[in-house]
Parts: structure tokens; C-alpha cells; sequence
């Protein structure tokens, strides 16, 4: 399949005619293994793989790094033709925003979007769900594929489908690591060799915490916080944003009896390099104690 790129909305919406099913693929570039692994689902789910690339300033603070963010259109349209994709649509952000980024509608992620990740990035959600309907609108896809890396997101997504009868079916893939564990994250080219080993406390909490299933949400959280209060200790230093057991649906924080799935969430910063990872688990009930 030849590899169709539209950089406007006339381009786009000329060449969005030609396709048939379309399964959609957002990015902000830099593609790595796990954007490919997106594709690969994609691949399967429809007749044309679409991918957008477009780093979105809607969804960056003003102390974020939008400006530094890696943008690679080269090599990932490369990897776009490597991987089958059909069709990619990378505007400007005049293209996404032609009234302006400030002056616009935008969509409000509610009260979900300022818990957890939400409430240290104010507005980051609201950008998000924003340029996500966009797209949906912009090249009207049956199916759009995220990964799990980003659960809150993945999450509100799914709810602002439902709440706003958007006709596009939201699938997901799991989540990609490197062989030590680190999540795979456009912004590991950041760290420096000392940085990444000390972002690995990341997954280790999770899997600590996740081994601790058995014995509840308490346990959980403690043998998470047992490994970042480490991390926070070695150099160089990780600065711990939350460590939150949370329901999958709500991102609400779960009672202490809780029981059925859950998602585990972790955020840290590290250098300069602001890092998310999470794992999914399921909580049973506490066993009963005996009594003699």
C-alpha cells in the first residue's frame, strides 16, 4: 500500500474518500516500538491504518516541554511505511487551531481530568480530549487504537465517546517495555544513563506492588512506596509526583476494602524528565483470619 500523507484539511479530506474502514492511530511523533505495536493492532482491526502525527500544544503547561518535545516527521513516516500504514495526517498547528489556541472551543475532561495525573498537569486533559474529537472529526476513523501506558487517558477518552456519542470504537494495546522494564515513552531519549537507571524504580514499584495483590490495596500501595522512597534517596534522585491505586473507570482512589480491578499509577520526575507508567491488577478479598 502506497502511503498517503495529507498536511491540511482539503488535503485530507480529498484523500480520506478513497479509503474504506479506517482505524486511527493518534501519535505526537517520535514513534517508537510501542507506536508500532498500536499500528499492528490497527492492521488487524481495519482495511487502512491511519496515523496522526501532531505534537498538540493544547495539552502542555506552560513549564512543559512543548518546545523541546522530539519531532522526527522523517523517520516516522518511515516507520509509518515500514508498518503498512495507509495514511498519515500531520497538520500545523494553524491546520488544528485556525482560530487560535486560546480564543477556541475546547473540551472540558470534567472532574476526572484534575485527579491523579490531572492534578499536577491543570488543563492537560482538557487538550487531550480537544484534539482527540478533532481528529475524530477531521479523518472520521470507524476505530481509534491507544495504548494502556496512558490509562487516564484511555480512560476519559472512552468517556468522552460515550458521553458525547461519537461513533468510533476505542481499542487498546497493552503496554510496550524495554527488556529492563521501563516503559517505552518518547521522552526516554531524554535521560541520561544515571537517569534511567533510576527511572526503572518505576516499573519495580509496580511489579512490587502488583505481587502484593493478594493482601489488598494497603499492601499494595506499601510495597510500591517502599521502592520510590529508595529511589528518592539514590542519585540522581527520583522526585515522586503520586503513587495512586485507582478504579479503571473513575481514577477514582480505591477504599481500602476494595475488591475487583484496579489500576496502579505511578508519576515521577526524574532530571528534568517527567515519567508516567501504571499496571492493571485485580484485588481479592482478604483472606479470613483463623481463629483457634
Amino acid at each position: 500500500m502506497t502511503l498517503v500523507i495529507a498536511r491540511t484539511r482539503e488535503e485530507l479530506a480529498a484523500e480520506r474518500s478513497s479509503f474504506g474502514t479506517i482505524a486511527l492511530v493518534p501519535t505526537m511523533g517520535a514513534l517508537h516500538e510501542g507506536h508500532r505495536s498500536l499500528m499492528r493492532r490497527a492492521r488487524g482491526l481495519a482495511g487502512t491504518v491511519a496515523v496522526s502525527i501532531f505534537v498538540n500544544p493544547l495539552q502542555f503547561g506552560p513549564n512543559e516541554d512543548l518546545d523541546r518535545y522530539p519531532r522526527t516527521l522523517t523517520d516516522d513516516l518511515a516507520v509509518c511505511a515500514d508498518e503498512g500504514v495507509g495514511l498519515v495526517f500531520a497538520p500545523t498547528v494553524e491546520t488544528m487551531y485556525p482560530e487560535g489556541r486560546s480564543t477556541g472551543v475546547t473540551v472540558s475532561a470534567g472532574e476526572m481530568g484534575t485527579i491523579v495525573e490531572g492534578a499536577s498537569r491543570p488543563g492537560h486533559f482538557d487538550g487531550v480530549l480537544t484534539v482527540v474529537l478533532k481528529l475524530f472529526n477531521l479523518v472520521r476513523p470507524e476505530i481509534a487504537v491507544f495504548g494502556e501506558k496512558d490509562a487516564q487517558q484511555l480512560a476519559m477518552i472512552r468517556r468522552m465517546v460515550a458521553d458525547l456519542n461519537v461513533p468510533v470504537w476505542i481499542d487498546a494495546c497493552p503496554t510496550v517495555r524495554e527488556n529492563d522494564g521501563l516503559a517505552l515513552s518518547s521522552r526516554n531519549r531524554y535521560l541520561s544513563p544515571p537517569e534511567r537507571v533510576t527511572a526503572l524504580s518505576l516499573s519495580l514499584a509496580l511489579r512490587r506492588g502488583a505481587a502484593a495483590a493478594p493482601d489488598g490495596p494497603a499492601k499494595v500501595l506499601k510495597a510500591a512506596r517502599s521502592v520510590l522512597d529508595e529511589a528518592a534517596d539514590t542519585e540522581p534522585p527520583l522526585e515522586l509526583d503520586y503513587v495512586k491505586l485507582v478504579d479503571p473507570t473513575t481514577f477514582h482512589e480505591v477504599d481500602e476494602d476494595y475488591v475487583g480491578p484496579a489500576v496502579l499509577a505511578v508519576a515521577g520526575t526524574v532530571g528534568s524528565t517527567h515519567l508516567i507508567d501504571n499496571t492493571p491488577l485485580y484485588l481479592t478479598p482478604e483472606p479470613p483470619t483463623e481463629t483457634r
